[in-house]
């Protein structure tokens, strides 16, 4: 069961929060200045507690960034805010979510992602910054249809 939070687009002010928390987290900071409208910021109770981003591109999109405070891990706010995020995207008329994950790949197949070929991933996503130079070539790469998966993310 997922918890209850409250997303909102990231702005300049949480820049300084969001490159913490991804570095202290071994996560990419270098392109954040550039995608910093595609990443939001999950609140809880009135705090920032965690991040997570969709670069959209046509009917697919790459999920990134996903990452909560410390303190608040395995109470379901990761959970929350990928489903959010996909709910989200698959209104929005995004197909498929791709990811490269080197620390959380069991996480995200309990949300309907699937490990895939890194070179079966639409060219828009190979060419993003993540993708092609800050995340590591051992990565794990993951896809999710968003129409097959979005009934058994609410199971």
């Amino acid at each position: 069961m997922s918890r209850a939070v409250t997303l909102r687009r990231a702005g300049q002010r949480d820049r300084e929060f969001i490159e913490t928390l991804l570095r202290d987290n071994d996560l990419p900071v270098e392109d954040i200045g550039d995608v910093l409208d595609c990443l939001y910021v999950c609140e809880a109770g009135g705090e920032r507690l965690g991040v997570g981003g969709l670069e959209r591109y046509g009917d697919v999109a790459l999920l990134r960034s996903v990452v909560i405070e410390e303190s608040a891990r395995e109470q379901g706010y990761g959970t929350a805010v990928c489903e959010a995020i996909l709910d989200s995207a698959g209104a929005d008329g995004i197909a498929d979510v791709y990811l490269l994950t080197s620390t959380a790949p069991g996480f995200f197949r309990r949300l309907g992602f699937e490990e895939i070929d890194r070179e079966t991933v639409p060219e828009p996503i190979q060419g993003t910054t993540e993708f092609s130079d800050l995340c590591p070539a051992t990565a794990v790469c993951m896809q999710c249809e968003l129409d097959a998966t979005k009934d058994e993310r609410r199971e």
